[in-house]
This record gives structure tokens, sequence and C-alpha cells, in this order.
């Protein structure tokens, strides 16, 4: 499993969501972009499990994804990000990432891996990136795939 493959995949799969009308497209990268155009939706830090299985059979990947959304009326901008957050629904991040898994018996992320699933969201709040501020929130996936690739 290249990591490079499963967090450009990643942000493919986020870019099927649907926003309301009259709010820009969500932009997403599987890199974090020196600078964002929001709303925006991209893969952060890796954390890897090597050898969850015998004979580098399976490693398993904790990526921390991030959304941030532009604050201009800091009360719109939150009913944006919770639409991205929920479980289900056109604007649903978890929703767009899991499809992503395949049919079963297939591959996810377009063979990059065996399996995922979204976790959590965390970390509901401001952030600073580059010279701006947003509010936005993080997501965890999980990602399993074969460890000898």
């Amino acid at each position: 499993m290249q990591i490079a493959d499963v967090r450009a995949a990643l942000a493919a799969a986020a870019a099927a969501v649907v926003l309301p009308a009259g709010v820009p497209p969500l932009t997403c990268t599987g890199y974090v972009p020196d600078a964002v155009t929001e709303p925006h939706f991209f893969t952060a830090e890796v954390e890897v499990a090597f050898d969850a299985a015998m004979n580098r059979s399976l490693d398993v990947l904790e990526i921390t994804c991030r959304v941030l959304v532009g604050r201009g009326d800091d009360r719109s901008s939150q009913k944006i990000l919770d639409q991205l957050l929920s479980g289900s629904g056109p604007a649903s991040l978890k929703a767009a990432i899991e499809a992503a898994r395949g049919a079963p018996g297939e591959y996810a992320l377009d063979g990059a891996a065996h399996d995922l699933q979204v976790m959590r969201v965390q970390g509901y709040r401001w952030y600073e990136h580059g010279t701006a501020t947003y509010v936005g929130a993080e997501l965890v996936v999980k990602v399993i795939g074969d460890g000898s690739s």
C-alpha cells in the first residue's frame, strides 16, 4: 500500500460531496497545501502500524484529514461545516469517502487499499493555516492494505 496513492484517492473521494447552492465546490488535495481555497479538504498527518498480519500482508494507516471553511459569517460557515461532518447526506464527507470502499470483494480507493472506515470527527475549532483563520475539523480515516507493496 503506497501512502501517496491512498492520500490522493481519499482527496478524490472527498471531492464527490455536493454542497448547497451558492457555496463554492469543495476543493480537495491529498497533501497539506501552502494555501487553501475554501472550503477545502486535505489529508494531513499519517500514522502507520506495520505488520498487522504476518509476512507483511497487512498495514494499517490512520490518516488525519482536515476540512476548512471560510469565516465570512461565523454561523453560516459552521452550518456548512456541519453538513460536511454529517454522517449522511449529499455534503457528507463520511458518505463520500466510504463510497470509495468499492463493492464487496473489490479493493477500496481504486485499488490503493483493501478497505477503509471514517472513524471519527475531532478538533471542531478555529484553525490558522497560512496567514488566514478558518473554522474546521479533522476526520480520522482508518485504511488497511497490503504491507508488501
